[in-house]
């Protein structure tokens, strides 16, 4: 008998505490703002926000969620929504909740998290996420458009043209301890940037093509942690893309050609103290184009000397005795947009067996 009644209580105990506890379970995942993932520089003025639910039960529904964004990071972790507070919605929709808070400025940040009520009770705030805007007005751009229009001795316009990559570089002192440094690029046809000698991002063939009198698409880094006390230098090569379009008198049908590549580029410094600077391209930069990348195009791949490599070009301190100046150039035309999709990257790299 007391066996059965020590049975019963403990059985008794088991179900109280399934019945009680929280759906703690059910968690919220994949948060992302105009389905990017912790996206830099948009230039949407009332971005759409999305969020997954998570859980081991079937059946589970959301029917009502809460959304926050504030403008730091301590704020959001003290839920005070400064930028929005959605209150409870009661709706099911995870995907494309659009932002209906307060107006959003160029370069603004955004920090949010979301909490949600189920079938299975109420879950805890997520994990937070974030987004900044980009330049959203042109006049936002400081800098002037760079390149070298014209060919160099090396290249060759006739029928199987072939032009080499433009190299750019620009040396700064950042005077003061710099709390956040934010580079905003548009490299036509395509680009690489580098801060004091390291690669920044891991896109390639970036930007998108555009039909660039129609509009421009640049993209946006943080670029904090590349940045240190005193000299820093800012570098970047340009290739041709579907800018300067190759074999414009071998082709019985002319593909659409918008001149030689070209550079606006801005870099916005914070410093500790508040205040603000901005690197920006003008005809200060230094340019060459006898790097080693002598002809690149779409059609016959990248023609590459490793004799004329430039150890260092990207760095502070480096010898550019032998380049030339910068120039100014005329705009392409379109209009800037912010590029909303992600850039191509390296998936897998494949390497040879053996080399015969």
């Amino acid at each position: 008998m007391t066996a059965r009644l020590l049975f019963l209580l403990l059985t008794c105990l088991s179900l109280t505490a399934l019945r009680a506890a929280p759906p703690a379970a059910v968690q919220l995942q994949r948060l992302r703002c105009e389905l990017l993932t912790n996206p830099e520089g948009i230039d949407a003025t009332a971005p759409r926000l999305s969020w997954e639910l998570s859980g081991p039960a079937r059946g589970l529904t959301q029917t009502a969620y809460q959304v926050l964004v504030a403008s730091t990071p301590e704020k959001l972790a003290a839920d005070e929504g400064d930028l929005w507070n959605s209150g409870k919605v009661a709706a099911g929709q995870s995907v494309h909740v659009g932002y209906g808070g307060a107006p959003l400025r160029s370069q603004a940040r955004c920090y949010w998290k979301v909490r949600t009520w189920t079938s299975q009770g109420e879950t805890a705030w997520s994990a937070p996420a974030q987004w900044s805007m980009g330049l959203l007005n042109y006049l936002d751009w400081k800098g002037r458009w760079i390149g070298l229009d014209r060919a160099f001795p090396w290249d060759d316009e006739t029928t199987h043209a072939r032009l080499s990559a433009r190299y750019f570089r620009k040396e700064f002192k950042a005077a003061k301890a710099v709390t956040r440094a934010t580079a905003s690029i548009i490299g036509l046809g395509l680009y690489e940037l580098y801060v004091n000698g390291q690669r920044v991002g891991d896109q390639v063939l970036a930007p998108g093509p555009t039909d660039y009198t129609q509009g421009v698409k640049y993209n946006t880094f943080d670029v904090t942690r590349l940045l240190r006390p005193g000299a820093n230098a800012l570098g970047t090569v340009l290739g041709n893309g579907r800018f300067y379009a190759m074999r414009q008198h071998y082709k019985p049908y002319k593909i659409k050609t918008f001149g030689y590549p070209k550079l606006l580029m801005q870099l916005d410094l914070t410093y500790a103290d508040g205040s603000h600077e901005v690197v920006k391209t003008d005809e200060t930069w230094q340019a060459t184009a006898d790097g080693p990348i002598r002809a690149n195009n779409e059609y016959d791949g990248e023609e590459y000397d490793a004799t004329k490599e430039m150890p260092g070009w990207s760095t502070a301190g480096f010898d550019a005795q032998k380049w030339g100046k910068a120039e100014l150039v005329q705009e392409p035309g379109g209009a800037f947009e912010a590029q909303m999709n992600e850039n191509m990257k390296v998936m897998e790299t494949l390497k040879p067996v053996a080399l015969k």
